[in-house]
């Protein structure tokens, strides 16, 4: 009688823990979402913060045809969540006053930055980058980029990562006003916006 009270104890317990582990492992992988009526892609893609492009592709899909009650699969991001905070703060410190559509080529260079081979290939490197004993950006030597992000700026990077691959390259941008490099007004600008020129 012992022998078997041990076994069913036991068989219970592998059980319990499989349908956890199974349970935690497929919520972990899959993040679903129910398309509403009015939402395209792109809005989708912003809201997450991940590619259209990305999506699209973890989705099948090839068009923009979109239903509502539609499920779609959600790619999971290729940045994470301390990473987006930190971009954020750098469009907040770098943009503040400027249009919303700069703030989202400011956090766009950024990006840009990580995936071109002449640029270090993480977030981090990217903001935090020192060349000839300066940094890439004012407010990483001001200090500036310790305060925390503003609502717009933390949407603008979600929107840049939903815009990301479909750009103009731009890997710079400048206040020409301000700027003093002379080095900066060589590169091909490729939109200005508010006080900002970007360029490549």
């Amino acid at each position: 009688m012992n022998k078997l009270k041990k076994l069913i104890i036991a068989t219970g317990l592998i059980l319990s823990m499989s349908a956890f582990t199974l349970n935690g492992t497929t919520e972990a992988a899959t993040t679903t979402h129910k398309v509403q009526s009015g939402e395209t892609y792109w809005k989708i893609a912003a809201r997450y913060g991940v590619p259209v492009n990305s999506l699209l592709k973890a989705n099948n899909k090839t068009g923009s045809l979109l239903y509502a009650g539609t499920n779609l699969v959600i790619p999971n991001s290729t940045i994470t969540a301390a990473e987006k905070d930190l971009i954020a703060r750098l469009v907040h410190a770098e943009a503040v006053g400027e249009p919303y559509a700069g703030k989202v080529a400011v956090a766009t260079v950024i990006l840009n930055r990580v995936a071109s081979p002449d640029f270090p290939n993480t977030v981090n490197g990217v903001v935090y980058q020192k060349s000839n004993g300066y940094y890439a950006f004012t407010p990483v030597k001001n200090g500036a980029i310790n305060q925390p992000a503003d609502a717009a700026s933390k949407r603008a990077v979600n929107e840049a990562l939903a815009f990301r691959g479909q750009g103009k390259g731009s890997l710079f941008f400048y206040n020409p006003k301000t700027a003093v490099s002379k080095w900066i007004f060589s590169r091909e600008v490729t939109v200005t916006i508010g006080n900002h020129r970007f360029a490549k």
